[in-house]
């Protein structure tokens, strides 16, 4: 059993991880602001807090009261596409509540932290990405999640603790916020059918893009963390099945209306958004050969699995800041309308 702390617990990917870590015997702390994630998706036989990492003296506190050995970190705001436009929070809630939480975390005695990151630092190189490409973000949720690894990789060579990033791909699955309006693509074409709407693309649909059930997902970042051979290691996770945009549509539609799509449900196109990159998708042979990654969900049947999760949950309003930082002619509508 060890100590250890997930950030992010109330959201997708977190919650998950906290079943699975409490699952295998280790003694569970987890923490979220409840900004985007639900409390009902904690597990109970976990120890929840509710903080926000951007208050420095009160996760100072907490920190030093848990002291955990190991650190998860999956808090974050991972809105890419919206960073242009709220810079200020996109780098206060990811770069600077990092720091937040690493510091008082080293001092305390931390074995390791896991850092989540994103593949989004690769920018718009040629895909499929590798963990040995330089980083080169595009975005401003890109340079704050750059900025995070260096950081990282820095402190661990001065404080001697051990690290693993991981760089996951699009996950989705069961308990993805289906309110948020400005990320997981799957997640809002689904919701949008939910409300008996049809879905936005951007640009031409022609992006291509891998998607990652969120059980590949959870057993390796789980790995990643306890795996000597993964210390001081970066990670793809996620398969190098790509698709583009269009497709991905068609087959939300095809799974929602068992092949019988109404016409007046077909997607409707919006202008692209800014800085977008068109293709992102990495190579996971250092996962496969370090960690025993493999693909066992087709994207069909993720989908499949997603839609009667959302069908149990049912259509959620979507929840929109009330303020974008920045407004320009370049705010997708979606946004600026509030149109979802």
């Amino acid at each position: 059993m060890n100590k250890v702390l997930v950030t992010g617990a109330a959201g997708f990917m977190g919650s998950h991880l906290v079943d699975a870590l409490l699952d295998l015997g280790h003694e569970v702390y987890s923490l979220d602001d409840l900004s985007w994630g639900y409390k009902e998706n904690v597990n109970p036989k976990s120890t929840f807090m509710q903080l926000d990492l951007q208050d420095k003296a009160k996760t100072e506190k907490y920190i030093t009261e848990i002291k955990p050995e190991y650190v998860f970190h999956l808090a974050a705001d991972a809105t890419e596409g919206r960073s242009q436009f709220t810079p200020i929070n996109s780098t206060q809630r990811n770069y600077g509540a990092y720091l937040n939480l690493l510091v008082p975390s080293i001092k305390n005695g931390m074995k390791k932290m896991i850092l989540t990151s994103s593949m989004s630092v690769y920018g718009a190189q040629k895909p499929p990405f590798s963990e040995d490409m330089e980083r080169r973000p595009e975005d401003i949720y890109a340079i704050s999640k750059s900025a995070m690894e260096h950081a990282t990789e820095i402190l661990s060579k001065v404080f001697k603790f051990e690290y693993t990033i991981i760089r996951p791909h699009n996950v989705y699955g069961p308990r993805q916020n289906l309110a948020d309006p400005y990320r997981n693509v799957i997640a809002i074409f689904i919701n949008r059918l939910l409300q008996n709407k049809n879905f936005f693309i951007y640009g031409d649909g022609n992006q291509k893009r891998a998607f990652s059930y969120i059980d590949d997902f959870t057993p390796y970042i789980i790995k990643a963390g306890f795996e000597d051979l993964a210390n001081s290691q970066i990670f793809n996770i996620g398969p190098v099945e790509e698709c583009t945009i269009n497709e991905l549509g068609e087959i939300v539609l095809d799974v929602f209306f068992n092949g019988d799509v109404p016409e007046n449900m077909l997607p409707q196109h919006l202008p692209p958004r800014p800085l977008e990159v068109s293709d992102a998708w990495c190579t996971a042979e250092k996962a496969e050969k370090i960690l025993g990654y493999k693909t066992t969900i087709n994207l069909k049947d993720g989908i499949h699995k997603m839609v009667e999760w959302a069908r149990s949950v049912g259509p959620m309003p979507f929840k929109y800041l009330d303020n974008l930082e920045l407004v320009s002619d370049t705010t997708p509508t979606t946004w600026k309308d509030k149109l979802l």
